[in-house]
């Protein structure tokens, strides 16, 4: 992993990214314990939530930008790929120089090397945006050291002691956060995404021969190119 950082560190047409999703957050009048200023009156059980949001962090460590995206469904594969190509469609022309992202992930359910669907959405975007994508995976009981991981506890300390009883709620206070002094930018993802899709293994098979994966670590690396192989 360090070898991969350092190369993608020299070479200005490689941009790292990591990426992650928190722990889901309900929302209601409920106890998050921690310290306020002020009296709060809370619930100490969160049976019945009125919604839930997951914030899905995008972090670059070479500036400390935060992205945040509040999730108000199930996070997918392709809530996760969403995310990723909204946030370069927006943000991708500045960085011109930029042919490769390198995403630091911690091989989660939904963006495991051999998730189906994860992979082709991975490859739709590579060929439609004309940038490779190289995964990067921490092994297991390791996704500490996700850079995005660190930004979890500055955001769970700045909201515990307070009440997250409606989604505005939770949006403003990811907003006021800060890491290493820059707020993040937050943006509210409403789309409802259906769990379980699954490619059928032929299709997978022609997927997989599009992509390279690492010998021997082939789990843990795996690179989309911007063009299809002949």
């Amino acid at each position: 992993m360090s070898e991969v950082h350092a190369a993608a560190a020299a070479d200005p047409t490689v941009l790292r990214l990591s990426l992650d999703a928190k722990a889901t957050v309900k929302v209601g009048p409920f106890s998050r314990r921690g310290q306020s200023r002020v009296a709060v009156r809370a619930a100490d059980h969160d049976f019945h939530p009125e919604a839930t949001v997951t914030p899905v962090g995008l972090f670059l460590p070479e500036t400390d930008q935060l992205f945040l995206y509040g999730v108000t469904s199930k996070v997918t594969s392709d809530c996760l790929v969403d995310c990723l190509e909204q946030w370069w469609q927006e943000y991708g022309p500045r960085f011109p120089q930029v042919r490769t992202l390198l995403l630091n992930l911690d091989n989660g359910p939904e963006c495991h090397s051999r998730r189906t669907q994860f992979v082709a959405r991975l490859v739709q975007f590579t060929r439609r945006t004309g940038v490779t994508v190289q995964l990067a995976y921490d092994p297991p009981y390791h996704s500490k050291y996700n850079p995005v991981e660190r930004c979890w506890g500055v955001l769970e300390n700045h909201w515990n002691g307070s009440l997250l009883d409606s989604v505005d709620a939770v949006l403003n206070f990811a907003r006021t956060m800060t890491w290493k002094g820059k707020p993040p930018v937050v943006t509210l993802v409403t789309q409802v995404y259906r769990t379980g899709v699954r490619l059928p293994k032929a299709e997978m098979e022609a997927l997989e021969a599009q992509i390279q994966r690492l010998p021997k670590l082939g789990r843990w690396f795996v690179t989309f190119p911007a063009t299809a192989p002949a």
